[in-house]
């Protein structure tokens, strides 16, 4: 199973990044596809998830200026970040989860200038 992880990058304070994580080794469309990120000194904590049905939840500190979303034809699953904040500065990491199946890409380092 690989869950590779791109589109990080350095960005300024209002600015915006897409996010992909593309998979392989899973059977993707029946995996529900989420975005983590850890910030330097702190947990990792969940930052939106999609599930294999499309629906979605998002962290409060993201909502409305995140999106998740997913395309099984590609076995990728985005996250489009707007507004950024240099808060949201941290490694994103995409995972994907079906029962007991519990996988983590390598992380993509996005840094939010002020």
């Amino acid at each position: 199973v690989q869950l590779q992880a791109s589109g990080g990058g350095l960005v300024q304070a209002g600015g915006s990044l897409t996010l992909s994580c593309a998979a392989s080794g899973i059977t993707f469309s029946i995996y529900a596809m989420s975005w983590y990120r850890q910030a330097a000194g702190k947990q990792r904590e969940l930052v939106a998830a999609i599930a294999s049905g499309g629906s979605t939840n998002y962290a409060d500190s993201v909502k409305g200026r995140f999106t998740i979303s997913r395309d099984n034809a590609k076995n990728t699953a985005y996250l489009q970040m707007n507004s950024l904040k240099p808060d949201d500065t941290a490694v994103y990491y995409c995972n994907a989860r079906y029962l007991n199946a519990n996988w983590y890409g390598q992380g993509t380092l996005v840094t939010v200038s002020s």
